[in-house]
């Protein structure tokens, strides 16, 4: 029989079919809804994906449940082999994984090979579960006792995952959570449900038991579900921060561990002497890559002093140049947005700029691209002018939509950073060490990047923001990824002799 793997070693636009769901190791179809799966670049329906009910989540969990003793009592070395065979195999077949990506995300091959590379990164590091896992240990810490902890896994953890990364959010959560020894249920984007399908098919290949990780495509429905089963010990969660707060207060609930990172609106402030050569490029490639539908996109560029105007002009030159089409096709720089909905909510907002008195320097409303015009475009659109109390500044947009704020020195910009309620990512241009050690010291937000547009930490820093970018205690990824998804049990030891009585006071160091 073939494998999912193998109906994908084609470009996937030459299949089409119902994309169903992953349970105890093998495809297992939905006889419930089903949804209309798209390709963003021409419009047009490529397959349809089965939406989950709670009775398949139920059985995805049971899968998970049934697996969880046998693959927690596993060693970790063992477990790491797999996840080494894993790492093999997504490598091999990281081209197929990205096709897949562009074919119903949008976003241009080169970043959608891109994102698998950080996928992959993150398996490298769950590798080393071994040495993440070790415990501390103090001998005599009271007379004849020692005393050690360990870190053991919570059983079944589920992971619910956005349309804009389909293969590298997944990876920031299950790896790590298998290899410390959890079953997982992944409920991915039913927007490009695909590359779930084929990474589930990769891990069975790499030798990974029934049941350990499991895939339920769907909706609310299926996410509400997954809240509420009573064996589902953690959630992480990424997308906007509505949903969030909401999966964080419900998870709390039912006594879950959630971990919920939620929306942005990042900032990259220009300081006067910064190079704007750089800074240009910065802004165009962190606003405008994969058409904004990033959680680290840039849509605010500070602008600091005098050069504000010359650095909008260069803006717009930039912006009108941008290469857009569909991202199958080399030399594209920008894609399409993930759907018609997205489309006409990004045109809402620009409506909105353009009503609230924003300036509009260059408007992206009118694009349409030759041989796609069903496609879901939008051109790049700039805004200049924009004030804080404007809808464009207070809310994520989530598309190809740059908006210029004017500020006249550092302390203005880091106050205007600081007072927004998103704090995910910040970006600060500029060649003066003294400003830049002020900025990363004093601004409140999680991620930080000095001249790097888009600070994404590497797979062993860990990824999360502030405020209401973050809902739980604990980043994705990185040590913090393996704290969440395992719990500390701390053990007293003593081996007695000559003992006798009673000791009716609390135990201290003797």
């Amino acid at each position: 029989m073939a494998t999912v793997a193998d109906t994908y070693t084609d470009p996937p636009s030459a299949h089409a079919g119902d994309i169903g769901h992953w349970i105890g190791g093998r495809i297992a179809a939905g006889a419930g809804r089903l949804q209309d799966v798209f390709n963003p670049a021409t419009g047009r329906v490529v397959r349809r994906v089965c939406m989950a009910d709670a009775a398949v989540v139920s059985r995805a969990v049971g899968a998970a449940a049934a697996a969880s003793p046998a693959w927690a009592d596993t060693p970790p070395i063992r477990r790491a082999r797999v996840l080494n065979r894993f790492l093999a195999l997504l490598n091999e077949h990281r081209d197929d994984l990205a096709k897949l990506i562009t074919e119903e995300h949008g976003k241009v091959l080169s970043d959608a090979q891109g994102e698998v590379m950080r996928a992959i990164e993150v398996v490298e590091f769950a590798c080393g579960i071994p040495q993440l896992l070790k415990g501390d240990f103090t001998e005599q810490v009271s007379t004849g006792i020692d005393n050690w902890t360990m870190r053991q896994p919570l059983g079944v953890v589920a992971g619910i995952t956005p349309f804009n990364f389909p293969c590298m959010v997944p990876c920031w959560m299950f790896p790590l959570a298998i290899a410390a020894g959890n079953t997982f249920v992944l409920k991915p984007s039913e927007r490009d449900p695909s590359a779930s399908l084929l990474m589930a098919d990769l891990l069975q290949r790499a030798g990974l038991p029934d049941g350990v990780f499991n895939v339920v495509q769907g909706d609310k429905e299926a996410v509400e579900s997954l809240l509420a089963h009573p064996d589902v010990k953690a959630v992480s969660f990424v997308g906007s921060t509505p949903i969030a707060r909401h999966l964080y207060q419900r998870g709390a609930e039912f006594g879950k561990r959630v971990q919920a990172l939620g929306g942005a609106k990042n900032h990259l402030v220009v300081m006067p002497d910064a190079d704007v050569g750089q800074a240009v490029d910065g802004l165009i490639g962190a606003a405008y890559g994969s058409a904004g539908e990033r959680c680290m996109a840039i849509s605010v560029a500070v602008l600091v002093g005098e050069t504000a105007d010359h650095l909008v002009g260069k803006l717009a030159e930039r912006t009108r140049a941008l290469k857009i089409g569909d991202g199958m096709q080399p030399g594209v720089e920008m894609g399409p947005v993930v759907t018609r909905t997205a489309l006409e909510r990004i045109r809402h907002y620009i409506d909105t700029g353009v009503r609230e008195g924003a300036k509009l320097v260059v408007d992206g409303r009118g694009l349409k691209v030759a041989g796609h015009e069903g496609g879901f475009f939008l051109g790049g659109t700039l805004f200049d002018e924009v004030r804080p109390d404007m809808t464009l500044y207070k809310e994520e947009i989530f598309g190809p939509v740059l908006c210029c704020v004017r500020a006249a020195d550092l302390e203005q910009a880091i106050a205007l950073v600081n007072g927004h309620p998103f704090a995910n990512g910040v970006a600060c241009y500029t060649r003066d060490g003294g400003a830049a050690r002020e900025f990363a010291r004093r601004i409140e937000v999680g991620m930080v990047g000095i001249n790097v547009p888009i600070p994404v930490p590497m797979a062993w820093h860990g990824f999360g923001g502030w405020k209401s970018s973050l809902f739980g205690g604990m980043h994705a990824y990185g040590e913090e990824g393996v704290r969440f998804y395992t719990r500390q049990k701390s053990v007293m030891q003593r081996w007695p002799r000559g003992l006798s009585g009673a000791d009716f006071h609390m135990p201290v160091a003797k």
